[in-house]
This record gives structure tokens, sequence and C-alpha cells, in this order.
């Protein structure tokens, strides 16, 4: 008797080393077992053999939802210099981070430099703990997301981490030169005439720059912003492109087209 159930014991062990199924296992047990052996899957069974070493990717494909967003996306592949106005929803930054991350993976340019100004909308939540990544994360969030959004946050850190994806402080930004950098200024009608004039001379070579910004929304007091002063001095430039995007642009929920036609 002992030695059938050794011998039993060693077809179920050499079965399921091979591969092999064994009738009398689901009689004997009544238990599901492997169609391949996880040690030997190539050799193993499987419905569909010639897809087994395929690589499965999934990327979000970038693509215009109105004339507007149409118009944006050809001024930034063909201007180094693309200033986007118009009011919230209307996608300004996401494609501006959608074609800074396209180009970074294509390899057109050797890093990304995010900038936006560390200004509250309209109250203040005092003095914030931690380093200055710490202090600047709530303000650089929806920078964050727009990242997240086209790649994994593991990636993002990782990009970071190297130094090709930078996020810094508009502050932070005087006496650098970005060469090879894809450029994006976020939420430009919360900076002065000063500090835009001093973002526009950061660009060098071989660098495209994408100002976003929301003249109608400022943050600041009435009359300093320079957003809209410097953009119809750079409208009169040709290698400039001033794209300025409506409300039949948002692409938001129905409200909010809705609500800024009335507000």
């Amino acid at each position: 008797m002992e030695a059938s159930m050794t011998k039993r014991a060693a077809m179920k062990r050499q079965s399921r080393e091979s591969g092999i199924l064994d009738s009398r296992e689901f009689i004997e047990e009544s238990k599901v077992r492997r169609l391949h052996s996880p040690h030997n899957e190539r050799s193993g069974w499987s419905p569909h053999p010639s897809n087994d070493d395929r690589e499965q990717g999934y990327l979000k494909t970038l693509k215009p939802k109105s004339e507007g967003q149409i118009e944006l996306m050809a001024a930034i592949d063909a201007h180094n210099l693309v200033m986007a106005l118009g009011p919230a929803g209307t996608g300004k930054t996401y494609l501006a981070v959608a074609k800074a991350v396209e180009a970074l993976e294509a390899g057109k340019v050797g890093r990304i430099v995010l900038s936006r100004p560390a200004v509250e909308a309209g109250e203040s939540i005092g003095f914030l703990p931690g380093d200055m990544e710490d202090k600047l994360a709530p303000y650089l969030r929806p920078l964050y997301d727009a990242l997240s959004d086209r790649l994994s946050m593991k990636r993002v850190k990782a990009l970071m981490a190297e130094g090709l994806i930078e996020i810094a402080p508009i502050g932070y930004m005087r006496g650098r030169t970005l060469n090879n950098a894809f450029i994006v200024v976020d939420e430009a009608q919360n900076c002065t005439y000063v500090q835009l004039k001093m973002l526009l001379t950061r660009l060098g070579w071989h660098s495209t720059m994408v100002v976003t910004g929301d003249p109608q929304q400022s943050d600041l007091l009435p009359g300093i912003s320079g957003l809209s002063d410097i953009s119809a001095r750079l409208e009169a430039i040709d290698n400039i492109a001033v794209v300025r995007l409506a409300e039949r642009d948002i692409v938001r929920h129905p409200l909010v087209a809705s609500m800024i036609g009335v507000l």
C-alpha cells in the first residue's frame, strides 16, 4: 500500500514538472491544475503560441478636441515660442505638458522645465513645513497632475531624479539659459511684466517655450499682471505664435463654459 502511494506521488510530481495533465488528479483530489508549468512556460500550453512573447504597452493618444486646440498643437510644432491664452478648461496646460513629454520621449529635447508662480488664489495658507520642494508642492500640483496623466508617477519621479524633468518656481529662473529644453510656464497671468520678460529671455538654443495663462483670472492686483501687454507686443513678431482660445474650446464640464459666459 505504501509503495503504491509513493509511486502515485512520484507520478504526480513528474507530471507537474513536465507540464503534462493527468486526468486522475482531478478525480482523486477534485482540484484545478495548471495548464502549463511555471518553470517551463515556453514549452507549455498556450491558446496563442505566436503571441506569448509580445510586448504590451499603453499610451494615451493626444488628440485635439476643438479648433483652438488644433491651432495650439500646430503652433507648438512650428514655433519655438508660443503664448497660449484662454479661459479655464481649454486644455492649455495639459496640451503644453503633453507636447513636452512627447518631445522628450522622441529625443527632440534633453529635458523638460516646468515653472509656475507661487501665488495663492485669493487667500493665504500661511507658512508651510518642509524643504523648498515641500513648500512649493501645493502650487505645482496641477503640473504634477498633467505629468502623471501622460506618464506613470513612478516614471515621473525617476525622470525628476535624473534631472530630465525639472519643476522650478519662477523666482529661481533668473540668470539661467535653458538650452535643449522644453519649457512650460503655467499660470502666467500671475506674473508681472518684469517676471515675464525675464522668463522669455531664458530661451536657449534648440528649445521650445510655451507660456499659458488666462488674462481674466489673475490673482494679482489690477494692472499688475503683464500677460496681456506682453502678448499684444509679441503678436507682431512672425516667429512667435500667440494662440487665443475661447469659450468654444472649453473641454471640461459644459457648465464651465456656461458659467464663464456670464461671470
